[in-house]
């Protein structure tokens, strides 16, 4: 456990140096988890760099002394970790170099440059760039900062905590996303101390369920970890210095797999106006797929851990999200062609009260007779039933119709 006066201490020390980031109710996600359950989102991703890390990364440059911040820092990381350690060392005047792997998300590189890092970029794993940051250190004389296995760093993400607390005084469990276990060793240091009968609840990607595999077997385990849309949790071993601290008072570990973690992230844009990568959407998957089940009278505190997320990954994950609640759907219809079966087809729709959002017009290929025609239509509609209902309304006409809704 880390002490309860570092942590405190920590949190003084970083007075106006970070956001003291919200942690609203969520009456729509208590609504679709029903009962009389109350939860509380805190909003760590309104951090300054998008993410939790700044309170960690911040808190260890103020802990070092003068002349180890004139010698600068170095660490291995593709993504948070670096944008926050970035930003705050160019704040306080402090070199900063970051090896992040070759194919870190260019958005990431960009921002770490941005913030005035030194970036090599090398190898295609963070295991990779560990040698590098050895040798940096040992050239420079620069202070390796750890993204998670170091005690500074977890006593500045337990700042949350306290935080949460106070802004949740009925808080009775508190749920948080896993990787290398920083995080939630602060926060589970804070809530032990503070609030003992509350419980500590993690949750992992199931792609990379390093705490989880950890937990199971006693010891810190080693496992390849498949992508994930949680790629900002996603590590292949949990600490030396946070396994111990989530054994002893974390009280479980769930797994969520990707379909609940894209619909968590999903309900989250669409229901609270809030962007939140998948990695600091696990929590909200948790609850939503029933992993991390409430009592009637209990309150959970969920941590929004970040939201440095790719555009282009939010637009897949709304096409998805519209899919899997059947707001949107395909049909493919066949006949015999003849001029006006287009409009016949669109005419259901627009009867129906659905929208056309996609056409295709196929004649000469594929496994339709010749003088048939084929139409795929994407429709907007307002939910599954509304689908099968307009689905129906094209069979009467004699239509052959697959649908997918």
């Amino acid at each position: 456990m880390i002490p309860l006066d570092e942590l405190r201490a920590a949190r003084e020390r970083l007075q106006g140096g970070i956001v003291e980031t919200g942690c609203r109710r969520s009456f729509a996600l208590e609504e679709s988890l029903g009962g009389g359950v109350r939860v509380a989102l805190k909003a760590e991703f309104q951090q300054r760099t998008g993410s939790f890390k700044d309170r960690g990364a911040l808190n260890k440059l103020l802990v070092m002394g003068e002349a180890a911040r004139g010698r600068g820092v170095v660490a291995a990381s593709a993504g948070n970790h670096a944008q926050a350690l970035a930003f705050h060392a160019a704040r306080l005047g402090v070199a900063c170099s970051i090896v992040m792997p070759e194919a870190a998300p260019l958005v990431k590189v960009a921002n770490t440059k941005r913030y005035g890092a030194h970036v090599v970029e090398m190898g295609q794993t963070l295991s990779d760039g560990i040698d590098e940051v050895e040798r940096l250190a040992h050239r420079y004389g620069s202070t390796p900062v750890h993204a998670f296995d170091d005690l500074d760093v977890i006593a500045g993400q337990g700042t949350m905590a306290l935080e949460m607390l106070e802004q949740a005084p009925d808080a009775t469990v508190f749920v948080v996303p896993v990787g290398g276990g920083g995080m939630i060793s602060g926060i589970a240091s804070a809530v032990k101390a503070l609030r003992p009968g509350a419980r500590v609840v993690g949750v992992e990607a199931a792609a990379a369920p390093a705490a989880f595999q950890s937990l199971e077997e006693g010891e810190p385990a080693h496992v390849e970890s498949a992508d994930t849309l949680a790629d900002g949790i996603a590590v292949k071993r949990i600490g030396d210095l946070t396994f111990p601290i989530v054994q002893a008072l974390v009280d479980d570990v769930v797994l969520v797999d990707e379909a609940e973690i894209a619909a968590a992230v999903f309900f989250l844009l669409e229901r609270e106006k809030m962007v939140v990568e998948g990695a600091g959407a696990v929590g909200v998957a948790a609850l939503l797929a029933g992993k991390a089940p409430l009592a009637d009278d209990e309150t959970a505190a969920c941590v929004l851990s970040g939201g440095n997320i790719d555009v282009n990954i939010i637009s897949r994950l709304i096409d998805r999200g519209l899919w899997a609640d059947g707001r949107v759907a395909r049909f493919r219809v066949s006949a015999r062609d003849r001029p006006g079966f287009l409009n016949k087809l669109t005419a259901v729709v627009a009867k129906a009260g659905a929208n056309v959002l996609e056409v295709e017009h196929v004649r000469g290929f594929g496994d339709i007779s010749v003088g048939d025609v084929d139409i795929g239509l994407l429709v907007e509609t307002r939910g599954r039933d509304h689908g099968a209902e307009i689905a129906a309304q094209l069979r009467s006409l004699g239509y052959e119709v697959d649908e997918e809704l």
